[in-house]
């Protein structure tokens, strides 16, 4: 199924599809994305992709403060400030010091509404196969996933968008480890 990001209620729909266990395609303020229930669909993601088990995919969070219920690191405010945004931090997972997680509270307001509806969450993995080039186009990702997905949310074609930058703090650090739409 494909819906415009512009249907009254198409936050609504894709909430439901993806807390059934569903799998879609979603725009973000920066690339489209596979997206799913953590800890329910990665699998499914894995397998449309074509990635490797090993590889951790990027959670997605509704607002800056959820992080805190996911990690006990101390975040240097001027990280924090630049959410919501195009920047993903690696953080220790509360839980295990030794698991690390990438958490990114993104800059569409439409894409964290449906998080908050999901009530949970979500996945986000760039939308190609493993190795490939990034889809852009709404027809190229119709015409590679629409049947391996569940939903397309179509928010008109983002070529040349840049991925969010991902940081990953260290002893207390800030190290780049790709330099996307956001500047530090």
């Amino acid at each position: 199924m494909v819906i415009k990001k512009s249907d009254e209620k198409s936050a609504e729909t894709a909430a439901k599809i993806l807390r059934d266990g569903g799998i879609a395609v979603l725009p973000t303020d920066t690339v489209y994305g596979f997206s799913g229930i953590i800890g329910v669909t990665g699998e499914k993601i894995r397998r449309i992709k074509g990635r490797e088990e090993s590889k951790p995919f990027i959670t997605l969070i509704s607002s800056p403060e959820e992080i805190f219920n996911h990690t006990d690191d101390k975040i240097p405010p001027e990280i924090l400030e630049k959410w919501p945004g195009a920047l993903t931090v690696i953080v220790h997972d509360k839980n295990d010091f030794n698991a690390t997680t990438a958490f990114r509270c993104p800059g569409d307001e439409w894409l964290r509404r449906v998080i908050k509806l999901c009530g949970s969450p979500i996945y986000s993995t760039s939308v190609n196969r493993s190795g490939k080039p990034v889809l852009g186009t709404v027809a190229e990702i119709r015409r590679e996933f629409e049947a391996a997905t569940d939903l397309i949310v179509d928010d008109g074609d983002k070529t040349n968008a840049l991925p969010s930058t991902l940081i990953a703090l260290e002893a207390g650090k800030v190290k780049v480890l790709r330099q996307g739409d956001v500047r530090l």
